[in-house]
């Protein structure tokens, strides 16, 4: 039903960034305990079960990189069709253009990506900053090109109505699009086996990196509704498009809109980075993955990265943005929940590591995600048990396969 006040999102998105960063810091204990690549394939192993682990690494493989790429190809194709001279809604043979541009940008990330890992850790980098630019103009954009009084009129005050809206269930429910933005604070986890001083280094990027993305979602929420109205806003994936029209016109709202599509390829060629390392820590356990883990002469994953593509665009074209989004975070909410629950199990058994950097803030910051997460959860199990269905569905397949091939361990 949305939250249609300015105090209660800005509220949201920063609860989401401490939700984010309770998180962070209790997964930088776990992982530089554990010190192996994977995310929570490896934690969940070795603190529960290596079958917890194996459900872990399929639903990160189907769930955490293929639906969530093809939620941001979905978003890509939403900035991208006003270019077209189309709309969200028109077809190509009966099929939404939309779909057709984010299958396309998912070919392209992985025609990238097959070239090996030095070129695709260039475009990274270069699609990276590409998209840092863009926020800071974004950001700056409003007070430089509009008078005082254009922009929405909207206040930024708590009224009576914030905190019940804040209590609420419908906030409950928003949290799991906010947590999808923030899906990648544990990203350096998939690949802590492999940095140089993780010690170190594991921690800065968590911690500093959760706090400047959370730092920059506020300033953005705060630009979008400074700017338009809740109703020029709602249901809409291309906010970015929406808010350069009204400030710069529509041709030049068009160019925008263009970047906003390029910079959110960003997000597709990081998840083809860190998906395959999933893949091929499974293959390093278990032989039926070997062959998907398997790389070639340039250092690329081919057959990792050709299997979540056609995971990802098979999404694309058979859901929806707003199914694929809330699939995505409350599977990837029960496996957050699991992994964070365990530094309890990794402090009783008292494993000691040289690497270990202990969570900030323990027992605390643990006990607030998983309080809010199983909020979360509790919402949408109540509201549409069909959520829970389709995620425990998902888990099913990875049962049957563990137990078929599990005497095949390497």
């Amino acid at each position: 039903d949305g939250i249609p006040d300015p105090f209660a999102i800005l509220v949201i998105w920063l609860l989401g960034g401490i939700i984010s960063l309770c998180g962070a810091t209790v997964y930088a204990e776990i992982a530089t305990t554990i010190n192996k690549s994977g995310g929570e394939y490896s934690f969940l192993s070795e603190i529960y079960h290596p079958i917890v682990g194996f459900i872990s690494g399929w639903i990160s493989i189907i769930v955490g990189f293929s639906a969530a790429i093809a939620a941001l190809a979905l978003a890509a194709g939403e900035y991208f069709v006003p270019l077209l001279g189309m709309t969200a809604e028109d077809t190509i043979s009966g099929v939404p253009v939309v779909k057709l541009i984010g299958a396309a940008a998912i070919g392209l990330v992985v025609i990238v990506h097959v070239r090996g890992i030095k070129f695709g850790g260039s475009f990274q980098n270069y699609m990276t900053w590409l998209k840092l630019i863009l926020i800071v103009i974004f950001l700056i954009m409003p007070f430089v090109f509009m008078s005082s009084g254009e922009g929405s009129g909207v206040s930024f005050a708590p009224d009576e109505d914030s905190w019940d809206i804040i209590f609420s269930g419908s906030f409950a429910g928003a949290l799991v699009w906010v947590f999808f933005a923030y899906s990648g604070w544990n990203a350096s986890t998939y690949i802590v086996g492999s940095l140089e001083n993780p010690k170190k280094n594991l921690p800065y990027s968590l911690i500093v990196g959760t706090v400047v993305v959370t730092v920059v979602y506020m300033l953005l929420n705060f630009v979008f509704m400074y700017v338009a109205t809740f109703d020029e806003l709602a249901l809409k994936p291309d906010l970015g498009y929406v808010v350069a029209k009204k400030v710069l016109g529509s041709k030049v709202g068009l160019i925008f809109s263009a970047v906003f599509s390029i910079a959110l390829i960003s997000g597709l060629s990081a998840m083809f980075i860190a998906g395959p390392r999933v893949v091929q820590e499974m293959g390093k356990d278990y032989s039926v993955f070997k062959s998907l883990g398997r790389q070639s002469k340039n250092g690329a994953p081919v057959l990792a990265i050709f299997t979540i593509m056609v995971l990802s665009i098979t999404m694309v074209f058979f859901s929806s943005f707003k199914d694929i989004i809330e699939y995505v975070g409350i599977t990837l909410s029960i496996f957050a929940l699991l992994t964070v629950f365990g530094i309890f199990i990794l402090r009783r058994r008292k494993i000691e590591s040289e690497t270990r950097v202990k969570a900030w803030g323990y027992p605390i910051t643990p006990i607030i995600f998983i309080g809010f997460t199983l909020w979360m959860i509790f919402f949408f199990v109540s509201n549409d048990p069909t959520k829970m269905l389709y995620a425990l569905g998902t888990m099913l397949p990875a049962i049957i396969i563990y137990y078929l091939t599990k005497n095949a361990v390497k």
